[in-house]
């Protein structure tokens, strides 16, 4: 009877050994047909970087950071993950400056598009780390998309005032596109790999984007869960953030998951990290 019940569990134990190699074989074939692609989405200089930093650190100090959009193509579609600065402001050769911050884009984001044979109307999905204007220049060229909005941002973008550094009118589209409506995680093809995590601070409904690829494994794109280095080494909390407890858990919760998954996280703002990508037209899977 021992010996009929070691048998019996041997098997068993074959079986879900068996279950779990096609499973992460099912996973990894996914995963390999998955690629991201960086968009340059402008730059911008800043004659006083202090709301970086709500510990003094940047006060009076002049500096730059980059603006990333990125294209996640999927056998069942393709994901814009951000749409950066207008592409308007592309028409003026010294860019534009508002208040001693000085913006820049220098090739537009539909001619980066072109680039991959890509249009507008062929983008699926197009989600948001969160609604600030140098993440929502160009939405309102997305309308044959699908946006995917977080709930809690959406309602901060249209209030009265909108929360801090969000500006309505760039995503009025929102109002005549079909939207999936999300309050939390989100797998977007449901096959756990793209998935966008809640990670609010910065501002209400803030997010970020984690991608499973086969040959780079996990990638997170951190929106503006920090914006420097610095910030992510000393986790710096810029003033302009509408919560700090929810900035320093979402840190946590972020950090966590990098250091379980082995993940690559790359600060959309950083140019260390945007650099380190693949070059238009090469990506990376």
């Amino acid at each position: 009877m021992q010996l009929l019940t070691r048998i019996l569990i041997r098997q068993c134990a074959f079986a879900i050994f068996a279950l779990l190699a096609i499973s992460n074989t099912a996973s990894a074939a996914t995963a390999a047909k998955v690629q991201l692609y960086k968009l340059d989405c402008g730059r911008i200089e800043f004659q006083d970087m202090g709301f970086f930093s709500d510990t003094g650190e940047y006060d009076g100090h002049s500096g730059s950071v980059v603006d990333t959009c990125f294209l996640i193509r999927h056998p069942k579609g393709l994901l814009l993950w951000d749409t950066g600065l207008g592409d308007k402001i592309a028409e003026q050769k010294d860019g534009v400056n508002n208040n001693g911050i000085h913006m820049y884009v220098d090739t537009p984001l539909l001619q980066q598009l072109k680039t991959l044979n890509v249009t507008p109307a062929d983008i699926n999905f197009l989600a948001f780390s969160h609604f600030h204007f140098d993440h929502t220049g160009n939405a309102n060229l997305f309308t044959h998309s699908t946006w995917i909005v977080n709930k809690t941002e959406l309602a901060g973008a249209l209030a009265t005032p909108p929360t801090f550094g969000e500006d309505p009118s760039l995503i009025s589209e929102q109002a005549n596109v079909k939207k999936q409506m999300i309050d939390g995680d989100y797998d977007v093809f449901g096959d756990g790999s793209v998935k966008i995590l809640k990670a609010p601070g910065h501002t209400p409904g803030h997010q970020v984007l984690e991608l499973h690829l086969q040959h780079s494994g996990v990638v997170i794109l951190a929106g503006d869960l920090y914006h420097t280095t610095a910030n992510r080494e000393e986790r710096r909390v810029p003033p302009i953030n509408t919560s700090r407890a929810d900035t320093l858990a979402s840190m946590d919760r972020i950090e966590r998951i990098v250091k379980n998954t082995h993940a690559r996280l790359i600060i959309q703002h950083e140019a260390k990290d945007v650099n380190a990508l693949p070059k238009l037209p090469a990506f990376l899977d």
